[in-house]
C-alpha cells in the first residue's frame, strides 16, 4: 500500500484526522446502519459486566467504547485510547451528548505501547483498528499484557466473505462505492480508498484466529456477520498456571 512516502502510523493518524467529523456517518451508510447491532455484539463477546473495567484500544469516535459503558455502568469504567486527536474531539463530544452512565475516560496513546501496567483491565476491545497498527501482532501482544488472566481480547473488524457471488458482489461495492461515498459526504476518497486497501490487506478471520492463537490466546474463535463481511475474533488470557 502506497503511504506517500510516509510511514503507515503517520498516514493512518492524518487520515483519520481529516474525515473525524464525516466517520460516524460514513460508517452507518457504509455498513447499512448495521454497525451499531455489530458493536454490542462485540460487547457481549468480550463479557462486560456491571463493574468492569474495560480498554477499548484504537477507539476513533468513541462508539464502542460508548456501548461497553452502558454495560459496565457507573460501577465500572471504560477507557478509550486512540492516537488521532481529531477523532477523540468527536469521542468525547459524543459521551457529553448521550447522558453515558458508565465511566469513559478517553486519551490519546499510542496502540503500539500501551501506556497501563500489566493486567490493569477485565477485557479489551478493538474495533476497526487492527489492520491501522504498523505491527499487527505487537498491538495483540500489547492487549494481552494489559488484561487480566482469564479476560478477553475481542476485535470487531472487516473480514473475508467466502460466498461466491456475494464475494464478487461486495468486493466491487467497497472498491467502486465506498471510496465515491467518500468523495461525495466526506470530501475525501482517498481515505476512504485507504479503507477499502486496508481491509484486503487484512488477514481474513480463521487467520486471525491463527494470529491470536500465535500470540498467546487461548480458546480463540470467530463470529461471521453480515455473511462473512464483517466478523469478531475473540481470545482468552490464559489463567497463570
Amino acid at each position: 500500500m502506497d503511504f506517500g512516502g510516509r510511514d503507515k502510523a503517520t498516514y493512518v493518524k492524518e487520515t483519520f484526522n481529516s474525515i473525524a467529523g464525516h466517520y460516524d456517518l460514513m460508517n452507518s451508510l457504509m455498513s447499512l446502519g448495521m454497525d451499531k447491532h455489530w458493536r454490542r455484539l462485540a460487547v457481549k463477546r468480550v463479557g462486560a459486566k456491571p463493574g468492569m473495567h474495560i480498554l477499548d484500544v484504537c477507539c476513533g469516535t468513541g462508539q464502542l467504547s460508548l456501548e461497553l459503558g452502558k454495560v459496565v455502568g457507573s460501577e465500572g469504567n471504560v477507557t478509550g485510547l486512540d492516537f488521532s486527536q481529531n477523532m477523540l474531539e468527536v469521542a468525547k463530544y459524543s459521551l457529553i451528548q448521550s447522558s453515558n452512565p458508565g465511566n469513559i475516560r478517553f486519551i490519546q496513546g499510542n496502540a503500539m505501547e500501551l501506556p497501563f501496567p500489566d493486567q490493569s483491565f477485565d477485557g479489551a476491545t478493538v474495533g476497526w483498528g487492527l489492520r491501522n497498527l504498523p505491527d499487527l501482532r505487537q498491538g495483540i501482544r500489547e492487549m494481552i499484557r494489559t488484561v487480566k488472566p482469564g479476560g478477553k481480547v475481542v476485535s470487531l473488524d472487516m473480514a473475508k466473505p467466502s460466498f461466491p457471488v456475494f464475494k464478487q458482489a461486495y468486493w466491487v461495492y467497497f472498491e467502486k462505492l465506498v471510496p465515491l461515498m467518500g468523495k461525495l459526504w466526506a470530501k475525501k476518497a482517498s481515505a476512504y480508498q485507504y479503507l477499502h486497501d486496508s481491509a484486503r490487506e487484512f488477514p481474513a478471520q480463521d487467520e486471525l484466529v491463527r494470529i491470536f492463537t500465535e500470540c498467546g490466546l487461548i480458546d480463540s474463535h470467530f463470529d461471521n456477520l453480515a455473511g462473512g463481511v464483517v466478523a469478531i475474533v475473540t481470545g482468552t488470557k490464559p489463567v497463570e498456571q
